[in-house]
């Protein structure tokens, strides 16, 4: 099973985007949930999570800017990114918390412009 993020695009700084990603049920429901990114030529890293009671994580480049949320009716994951920063030029992907090799899928890019 290859999870799907979708919402990426081009950007200039300050903007905003919403990505989401649906999970059939049972990931869903297994644990946590996260968003990551891969930059060009960086490692890919967890930006955000969040548990199955709604408690979130960020990493300290997104703090106050990005916010992960879940809609359990929908099985969906969703991180709004506010005051994107060039730096924040990835592709995001949805997985759980730690991830799972095989839920690996394409991602989504996002390009922010200065």
């Amino acid at each position: 099973v290859q999870l799907q993020a979708f919402g990426g695009g081009f950007v200039q700084a300050g903007g905003s985007l919403r990505l989401s990603c649906a999970f059939s049920g049972s990931i869903f429901s297994a644990g946590a949930l996260g968003w990551y990114r891969q930059a060009p030529g960086k490692q890919r890293e967890l930006v955000a999570s969040i548990s199955r009671s709604g408690s979130t994580g960020y990493v300290d480049s997104v703090k106050g800017r990005f916010t992960i949320s879940r809609d359990a009716a929908k099985n969906t994951v969703y991180l709004q990114m506010d005051s994107l920063k060039p730096e924040d030029t990835a592709v995001y992907y949805c997985n759980l918390a730690p991830a799972r090799k095989a839920y690996w899928g394409q991602g989504t890019l996002v390009t922010v412009s200065s």
